[in-house]
């Protein structure tokens, strides 16, 4: 048998991969069958490589796992998946992962487990920062390889033999909490087949996020929608009614941008404030804007906040000292806008950033507290 190393040893360059994600017409989705022939593919990999089914000639068995970024049970397994690529990297096997997520069936109330959607530049940031030792493919612009393979969850194992018979199809293992499982079930399978054996369990259920193929837009559209129609409301606050929100004693992770209309970077970057309010707003998490526009802006910052559609907490400091207001938020602070902080129950600043946020670093300082995590 021979050995596969990953996972850049096959695959062809390509000069640039520019994602589209596409409207694709709904359909009945049929799962591969154990027996069945594994369908080719040609799609971009996160390593800035294209690779087709036949790249993977090399090993006797293969195994495609369909997953995604932003699903936690996915998530869950993805230390799982590059242990067993370590187990099995001598012999002739060969893993590949395939996101078939598409952006456009994604709500942002979907990704409270994560710090990443699912376009290709999310996968390219999860392949980076997960030190992925699998090659990783993204098929979220039409599902061309989606579409024929059928993965009904994320994640969804498919194991073929030397002749690309799918020989196992279902779950990883069942137990998705990390540290409860091994991946027993995709492990007995690749064993089998490399022993020249039939798989004793060829078909197994499978757990996670449902595939969210692009027909999904309209559902997301409408979602939008009502999102837009929530109302929103602006109150009032004083010095002490600030040191209340920085106390934070709520049961809550706390978020706090503090920020004016007259502010440009502060208008552009608020949108993703609202974003992160809707990813996280369902867990224990909460967004809370601060505007220090004067108060007699008020109808201003108020119709700002409605084109923002900010429908969550919004206050407006409403006495005339902003320098008191300055040493209420932070003591640190020099008053330079904006100013972002996320406080713990109790009033602990965890995390905090004068300027204009990195919502990448932010979506991660979230998701990988304590009382959010990436996990059920």
């Amino acid at each position: 048998m021979m050995s596969c190393q990953q996972p850049n040893s096959t695959g062809q360059s390509m000069t640039a991969f520019i994602s589209n994600p596409t409207v694709v017409q709904e359909q009945v989705i049929r799962t591969l069958e154990i027996g069945e022939q594994a369908p080719n593919f040609t799609l971009p990999g996160t390593d800035g490589k294209i690779y087709e089914l036949s790249d993977f000639d090399d090993s006797d068995v293969l195994a495609i796992i369909f997953t995604c970024n932003h699903c936690p049970t996915a998530q869950a397994y993805e230390a799982r998946l590059k242990s067993v690529v370590d187990e099995y990297k001598n012999e002739s096997f060969a893993l590949i992962a395939i996101s078939p997520n598409s952006p456009l069936g994604i709500l942002y109330e979907e990704l409270g487990y994560s710090d990443l959607g699912d376009s290709y530049k999310d996968g390219q940031q999860r392949h980076k920062s997960a030190y992925f030792n699998f090659v990783y493919l993204y098929d979220g612009d039409d599902h061309s390889a989606s579409l024929q393979y059928g993965p009904a969850a994320t994640p969804h194992a498919f194991v073929f033999d030397e002749n690309r018979k799918l020989a196992y199809a279902g779950c990883i293992d069942a137990n998705e909490k990390p540290g409860t499982g091994q991946a027993e079930d995709l492990k007995a399978a690749i064993e089998a087949l490399l022993a020249n054996e039939p798989v004793a369990n060829a078909q197994t259920k499978t757990f996670g996020c449902s595939t969210k193929w692009a027909w999904k837009e309209a559902w997301a559209k409408d979602k939008e929608e009502e999102w837009n129609k929530k109302p929103v409301t602006l109150q009032d606050l004083d010095k002490q009614g600030v040191q209340k929100l920085i106390a934070n004693d709520s049961d809550k992770l706390r978020l706090i941008n503090v920020w004016a209309t007259w502010c440009a970077p502060c208008r552009l970057e608020y949108p993703n404030f609202v974003n992160l309010h809707r990813m996280y707003g369902a867990r224990d998490f909460e967004f809370i804007s601060l505007s220090v526009d004067d108060i007699s802006k008020r109808e201003k910052t108020m119709t700002f906040l409605k084109d923002s559609h900010s429908s969550l907490p919004n206050y407006i400091y409403s006495a005339d000292d902003k320098y008191e207001m300055i040493e209420a938020v932070d003591e640190n602070w020099n008053g330079a806008l904006s100013y972002t902080l996320l406080i713990e129950p109790g009033g602990k600043v965890i995390w905090s950033h004068q300027g204009t946020v990195d919502f990448q670093v932010l979506k991660t300082a979230i998701v990988d507290h304590k009382m959010i995590g990436r996990v059920y």
